[in-house]
């Protein structure tokens, strides 16, 4: 097979900017033949993206961002190759939803409190198709005029120590391993390098996650390598992509360079009996 592989993108179904279709489309223009959209606790986009590659002779592979909390910490664990119907997999996406609304809700609530006024329904249309985060917020008061930069909405409102700043609904790593294992598919701890520590990443394998995302914008060679033996010294897939978002994440430069090898996805496929 020739072409690169993306294992890490975003719609408009969570934080990202395009819709799937059109990130299909850009996957095409830039050499990619298979590619996940790995929206964060959504997989709504999945359908579209699907119907868009048969025109591109794409493949698309099922994906998914679930959030999970470990302490203090988030902790992202991607899924792959699960089966989109699972019913335990739709159901606590649709909770997770749920939750995220409450939880935006709650935040803007905070913002208003300090003599912001954020109407809540603008920032629901920045979130659109997807379920509403801290990333819709960001947008809508940025455009909002009440700040003037959108990691200043992190950084003095809204962040983990920001005085909007509102804990979400937590589920464990166990639980994120766990249901995407019941679906069929397998887990990926999503870019540790990010936050998760030797001891977090130790814990992490004990509770049974199937690899580690090697390949990843925040991951320069060193910190690649350093994965890469861990996954080999245990046993572990592993896994890689541009964690793409677009819009005004303004990281096109990095759809179609940070890439795996088909070698990555047969990897996986064996690991599920696929054939």
């Amino acid at each position: 097979m020739t072409g690169k592989v993306d294992l890490h993108t975003h719609t408009y179904y969570s934080d990202g900017a395009l819709s799937p279709r059109e990130l299909v489309t850009r996957a095409h223009e830039v050499g990619i033949s298979i590619l996940s959209i790995t929206d964060h606790d959504n997989i709504d986009g999945i359908p579209e993206a699907l119907e868009a590659a048969k025109d591109f002779g794409i493949e698309v592979i099922p994906g998914v961002e679930l959030s999970s909390t470990l302490g203090t910490k988030d902790i992202h664990v991607l899924g792959y190759m699960f089966d989109p119907d699972n019913t335990q997999l739709r159901d606590t996406l649709e909770f997770l939803r749920k939750e995220r609304f409450i939880r935006a809700e709650r935040i803007v609530r905070k913002l208003n409190s300090m003599d912001m006024p954020l109407d809540f329904d603008i920032v629901l249309e920045h979130a659109g198709h997807g379920a509403v985060g801290r990333p819709h917020i960001a947008a809508a008061m940025l455009d909002e005029g009440l700040t003037s930069e959108y990691a200043e909405a992190f950084d003095q409102y809204i962040g983990d120590s920001g005085p909007a700043f509102e804990p979400k609904y937590k589920i464990s790593p166990e639980d994120a391993v766990e249901i995407i294992a019941n679906a069929g598919g397998v887990s990926i701890v999503a870019h540790p390098g990010w936050y998760v520590g030797e001891q977090d990443l130790s814990y992490l394998i004990r509770a049974g996650v199937d690899g580690i995302e090697v390949v990843h914008p925040a991951h320069d060679e060193a910190r690649q390598r350093y994965y890469r033996g861990i996954a080999s010294t245990y046993f572990l897939l592993e896994g890689g992509g541009s964690d793409f978002h677009g819009g005004k994440r303004n990281d096109y430069q990095n759809f179609g360079t940070y890439t795996v090898s088909h070698d990555i996805v047969r990897a996986m496929k064996r690991r599920l009996f696929i054939q």
